[in-house]
């Protein structure tokens, strides 16, 4: 990612780190193979597995969804997939790709794709649970059509910020700000999940604009997932995560100041909604992080 700088922290971070992976395997980096490295969760017969595993679809119709899980969970990493989404109009689509624990105190990485009417632009929502609370949601546009070709989508999670990009630009940061109380996804491993399914009671408009089933189905496509991870649940103890953590830059990786300029100019030209700027959601005062992040 080119508008990150790898940058190592203070040795007391390390160390917190390195205890913490004690339970990982080495760390991983998914080839892009979907057969090896995902399965359908839900929908089965709605996704498809094509070119020797290098293109993956989901589709929706009346009938159902679909979706897919990584075969591995991961403690921190470096995700990428190249998607395609819907094309014409998906007005009450919804299309997932997210990182995300299990339970009622799951932690989560949101990027969602809201459908559109035919020419309107499509709105990419990015939220963050922490210990199973969210409601950290920033809304843009994209600067370049997401139906006419592929484009990598990018979350960085690493033990001091998480950062959402678009084709290597740096669109959104939530730091880790525990010294300051505020919960950081940090103690569960997350599957990468991704879905299309119906929303629409809500995705476009606010649920104004209801699905046309006669377009179905609806296809999204995906390419080149990557994976730079440490991945969790191995017969192993120790991992090239725990034993050198400067093997793997992106656990260090944060934004240098072109990347911080970067995010200012998409914030400014490209983003709808931003939660911390909501006064009436939050009358009583803007969470904490907001002053901070």
């Amino acid at each position: 990612m080119a508008s990150l700088e790898a940058t190592h922290r203070g040795g007391g971070g390390v160390a917190a780190f390195i205890l913490l992976l004690t339970t990982l395997s080495a760390a991983g980096i998914a080839a892009g193979n979907f057969i090896n490295e995902i399965g359908f969760n839900w929908g089965q017969d709605h996704g498809k597995i094509l070119e020797n595993g290098q293109l993956l679809t989901l589709s929706l119709d009346r009938a159902s969804g679909s979706g897919f899980r990584s075969t591995n969970q991961y403690m921190y990493g470096k995700i990428d997939m190249k998607i395609k989404l819907v094309p014409g109009n998906s007005a009450g689509t919804v299309t997932t790709y997210y990182l995300s624990s299990l339970g009622s105190t799951h932690d989560e990485i949101d990027f969602e794709f809201l459908g559109n009417l035919s020419g309107d632009p499509y709105v990419l929502h990015t939220n963050v649970f922490t210990q199973g609370k969210g409601g950290r949601e920033q809304q843009f546009y994209l600067w370049f059509d997401p139906t006419k070709d592929f484009h990598t989508y990018s979350i960085l999670w690493n033990p001091q910020s998480i950062i959402f990009s678009v084709d290597g630009t740096p669109i959104r940061q939530f730091k880790n700000m525990e010294a300051s109380g505020i919960p950081f996804p940090k103690d569960q491993p997350m599957w990468m999940y991704s879905s299309l399914w119906d929303a629409e009671d809500w995705a476009t408009r606010g649920g104004l604009v209801k699905t046309d089933w006669s377009q179905a189905p609806f296809i999204a496509s995906y390419r080149n997932y990557s994976a730079q991870a440490c991945v969790y649940g191995s017969a192993s103890s120790t991992s090239s995560c725990t034993k050198n953590p400067s093997a793997n830059p992106w656990l260090s990786q944060s934004l240098d100041i072109s990347g911080q300029q970067r995010i200012k100019w998409v914030q400014k030209n490209y983003m709808i909604y931003n939660y911390c700027t909501d006064a009436k959601r939050f009358p009583q005062g803007f969470p904490p992080e907001c002053s901070l992040n």
